[in-house]
């Protein structure tokens, strides 16, 4: 069994009160019959709620309380509907009924998976918390399936060395993908040694129901270690490669969103700061911690890398 040692913030379980607080009130709802109630209700899927899917104990809390749904579904960083933040009725239009997802590249055998057979791998929840390179930041309770699981159903070939990510690909449906300016479709890559690791997760829910489509349904990455562009939307491909990917914003402007996007306060994006972020709920200014607080997980993937260690500061973008 992997030891998952706890975060540098981890808190008591008897310090998270506003996490125990939404924890009740989610019980509260499922037990009245009802789902918490979402700002933009997700398209009707072959199931509707995760409810049932038990919390990972290694991550109960993230040093701090949940950021309500009322906000973090109506402030959104989905390019694909729009440049602003308030895309979430545009996503509303986006189809998820029958989605699959390819996985192929340097794998045993390429497949076609459904979010139902994603399902299968184990559903969890997980309260992480997510840092954008915008210099804000939340805390979400995702549901999905842990990355490694994925990758091993997989099954990679030697030869792969890093996985590569890709979203949808409609412009007829999401309008901003009409702006020939940027390089349709979204991707965006981690190293094989980063999708193994314990901590990045396939999402398909958050707090307690389906994916609504603003989020990226229905299934996104999390790597809560990384500045958020890194963690792919409304996935369709997920490739196993030699060749290191080059990402959607990074292809757009590389001195600004490079590959690694390691969450780093002593490194400055080149036209702010990054040394603290906005709480999304509190608007407060807090000090951004190395790798978002989850060090001690990720810590050691950068140590022995000898692409990462050659990268230097560039590791952190």
């Amino acid at each position: 069994m992997r030891l998952i040692r706890r975060p540098e913030w981890s808190l008591p379980e008897s310090a998270a009160t506003s996490e125990s607080a939404y924890l009740n009130r989610r019980a509260l709802l499922a037990a009245m019959g009802f789902g918490a109630v979402s700002a933009i209700a997700p398209r009707a899927r072959a199931a509707t709620s995760y409810e049932g899917a038990p919390v990972n104990p290694d991550f109960r809390e993230a040093g701090r309380p949940v950021t309500p749904e009322s906000l973090t579904g109506q402030y959104n960083n989905f390019y694909e509907f729009g440049s602003h933040k308030q895309i979430a009725a545009a996503a509303q239009s986006l189809k998820t009924d029958g989605w699959t997802i390819t996985i192929d590249g340097l794998v045993e055998t390429e497949m076609t998976v459904s979010t139902d057979d994603l399902v299968k791998l184990g559903l969890e929840e997980r309260v992480y918390r997510h840092r954008c390179v915008e210099a804000w930041s939340m805390v979400a309770p995702w549901i999905g399936v842990p990355l490694e699981k994925v990758v091993k159903m997989a099954a990679p070939l030697s030869g792969a060395k890093y996985v590569r990510f890709e979203t949808f690909l409609d412009p007829q449906t999401a309008r901003g993908q009409r702006q020939s300016w940027y390089p349709w479709p979204y991707v965006d890559a981690i190293t094989i040694a980063e999708a193994t690791n314990p901590l990045p997760m396939l999402v398909m829910g958050a707090y307690g129901k389906v994916l609504a489509n603003q989020f990226g349904a229905p299934a996104r990455l999390h790597l809560p270690w990384k500045y958020g562009f890194k963690s792919v939307k409304s996935i369709t491909r997920i490739s196993f490669v030699e060749e290191r990917p080059v990402g959607f914003w990074e292809e757009l402007q590389y001195s600004e969103y490079g590959f690694w996007a390691n969450v780093n306060p002593e490194v400055s994006h080149p036209r702010w700061s990054q040394a603290d972020e906005r709480d999304l709920e509190s608007g407060e200014r807090i000090p951004t911690q190395i790798f978002n607080g989850y060090g001690a997980t990720v810590a050691s993937l950068y140590e022995n890398d000898p692409e990462a260690q050659a990268a230097g500061d560039r590791l952190w973008r």
